[in-house]
């Protein structure tokens, strides 16, 4: 047999494992806004129609058990660091305009893990981690952004930003109960500059009612034409819409169209453009090379319907943290399935990674790889067994297995059997919550059970931060 020469051979080799390696996987993550777990037809919703999501739900996996933060910023934070918040930003609440500080700067994001891996990335809505230039999401691993850089609600009241559609505007109010208008977390009240709208650092407009009319389309055409402009090399999309938070402003062709008032009229706009993004996948033939991600940041307002979960946006009761995740891939995830095994917004990141080649850095992470439950591999463990109930900078509750312990009121419920939380089983499990203070006690050299803890990192800061928009509007 004639030898083929060792340089030859190794460049053929090297040719046919190129051509033979199956491409990167493509990712969207969509992000609704203050979304209630059963505001869509998938987790029960009689109220909204969302058949795009419906479809969604019967062609991939729906995660019951998924967690986010109780408010809007410690929900991102974790979802692009894969961390627990208060390790990344340890803040009691959320960020306000012209904030001193920001997302941990040394944290890397899951979009500068995944440029490493060769994808393009993009986010394309509102990002809520810092809105100083040194923190805008193309600092932190984006090659483009569009969209605000905070909550929709976080202007003049004379701009629409703190009254819905249809609503009178309102006579301005300073910071509640007398509260400093601002402090190192950002402006409030009545000293909030106007919204701005940002492309990439460029300030494309001062948001006023009719913008915030268009806001789902826009985001929505921006993300189909980056993923049109992408389709030949893997991509990283971050979809986190507005919508729903408060002030409510449904677009003209979906105003008046649900039987929910117009905050039904919202969700079922976020149905159209879900359905828009997955018509491109198909449209591009890259459906089976993407996984897509649907959830809400955390649980909804008294607007929303969170049932069958008690409580709502703010707390770490069931229905303020627990949150609808649907998972889609065709050929990838099994269709019209659903999990209950525990999963939250800090395992996006490394499952994403993962999928990518990609590995996380050591140590940086509290996060696992969810793609064992997500590809419904048979006998597999549950990545994750437990979860800690931050709000803010305090720990309020403690999840292992379908135990969960409120800490300061020893209620214990298992969520398998009491999933509304009504039933305090404390008396006749004291085992049980011997083992879960435990687990609670054990954070206290770690992130800490109150305050800032020695594992938590230090936030960003600048020393004087600007509004993007003078408060004159100039």
């Amino acid at each position: 047999m004639k030898r083929i020469p060792g340089v030859i051979l190794a460049a053929w080799v090297g040719l046919v494992s190129w051509a033979g390696a199956a491409p990167k996987p493509n990712f969207v993550v969509i992000n609704i806004d203050d979304l209630g777990y059963a505001d869509i037809g998938p987790f029960g919703s009689t109220l909204n129609r969302t058949p795009n999501l419906d479809r969604m739900g019967k062609e991939g996996m729906r995660l019951t058990s998924f967690y986010a933060a109780p408010v809007c910023s410690p929900s991102r934070a974790a979802l692009m660091t894969g961390c627990y918040p208060k390790r990344v930003l340890p803040t009691p609440h959320v960020l306000f305009p012209a904030s001193a500080i920001a997302l941990n700067p040394d944290s890397p994001t899951i979009a500068e893990l995944l440029k490493k891996e060769g994808y393009a990335t993009a986010c394309v809505g509102k990002w809520h981690l810092g809105d100083q230039p040194p923190f805008l999401p193309r600092k932190r691993g984006f090659d483009y952004y569009y969209g605000l850089p905070y909550s929709n609600d976080m202007g003049p009241a004379a701009d629409g930003s703190k009254s819905s559609l249809g609503d009178p505007l309102p006579a301005p109010k300073p910071g509640k109960g007398g509260a400093p208008a601002s402090d190192e977390a950002g402006l409030r009240g009545a000293a909030q500059p106007p919204l701005p709208l940002l492309e990439n650092e460029t300030v494309v407009k001062r948001v006023l009612p009719a913008d915030q009319r268009e806001l789902v389309a826009a985001y929505t055409d921006k993300a189909v034409g980056f993923i049109r402009a992408q389709e030949d090399r893997p991509f990283f999309l971050y979809l986190p819409h507005s919508a729903v938070h408060f002030p409510i402003y449904p677009g003209k062709a979906f105003a008046g169209r649900s039987a929910n008032g117009i905050y039904g009229d919202w969700v079922e706009e976020v149905d159209w453009s879900v359905g828009r993004i997955l018509d491109t996948l198909r449209e591009l033939k890259l459906d089976t090379r993407t996984l897509v991600l649907f959830t809400s940041d955390n649980g909804g307002t008294p607007r929303a319907v969170n049932r069958p979960l008690r409580g709502n946006k703010g707390s770490t009761l069931e229905g303020g943290i627990r949150v609808p995740l649907l998972a889609w891939w065709p050929g990838r995830i099994p269709a019209g399935t659903s999990s209950d095994a525990i999963a939250s917004m800090m395992d996006v990141l490394p499952t994403l990674v993962g999928l990518a080649g990609g590995r996380v850095p050591a140590g940086r992470v509290d996060g696992v790889d969810q793609w064992p439950v997500l590809s419904g591999q048979a006998g597999a463990n549950p990545p994750r067994d437990s979860f800690l109930y931050f709000r803010g900078l305090t720990l309020e509750a403690v999840r292992s297995g379908p135990w969960k312990l409120h800490l300061a009121k020893g209620e214990l419920h298992n969520l398998g059997a009491d999933i509304g939380e009504a039933t305090n089983a404390a008396a006749a499990n004291p085992e049980i919550v011997a083992r879960l203070r435990a687990m609670a006690e054990a954070t206290r050299d770690d992130l800490g059970l109150d305050g800032v803890g020695p594992g938590c990192r230090p936030a960003g800061r600048v020393e004087k931060p600007v509004p993007l928009i003078p408060a004159d509007g100039h």
